[in-house]
């Protein structure tokens, strides 16, 4: 008699990720990474555009899903969370190509683009070694109304 092995082979990084951590690697956990995948750095999405887009898709996923989920990939290092005004937050997949990336973010729509300057890293840097930090990363949020909105 053969006995069948009951356990599915971890076949992604996230997946054993989750997997060391007594998590599952559901369908909705899958698909919202899938979509910031899809979409690729540099593009910023909320809760609830992620939410749309995924219901848009025919899959069906509650906004606490999302939620959740969003702020398990930010933990574990998959996304990125960019704070906006008045307590908005938009999610990007994060990059590891360009870590030190700003953000010029419109106050009235929230629209958001990002911008690459050596001279806000070397800043971030001196001030930090003036303190006696060792810096790790550097983003700095430019909050400005866009041209659509000014």
């Amino acid at each position: 008699m053969q006995l069948k092995n009951s356990y599915k082979q971890v076949t992604s990084p996230l997946e054993l990720e989750l997997h060391h951590e007594g998590r599952r690697l559901t369908p909705q956990r899958q698909k919202v990474l899938d979509l910031f995948q899809r979409i690729g750095t540099g593009n910023h999405l909320s809760a609830e555009e992620v939410h749309s887009n995924l219901i848009n898709s025919k899959s069906k996923v509650s906004l606490a899903t999302i939620y959740r989920t969003l702020r398990l990939l930010v933990k574990m290092g998959y996304l990125h969370e960019l704070e906006l005004n008045e307590g908005g937050h938009r999610y990007e997949l994060l990059s590891h190509d360009h870590p030190d990336h700003h953000h010029l973010i419109c106050l009235n729509c929230g629209r958001t683009e990002e911008f690459e300057s050596d001279q806000v890293v070397l800043i971030g840097k001196q001030a930090a070694e003036k303190k006696g930090f060792k810096l790790i990363e550097s983003t700095l949020n430019v909050r400005a109304l866009c041209p659509d909105c000014s």
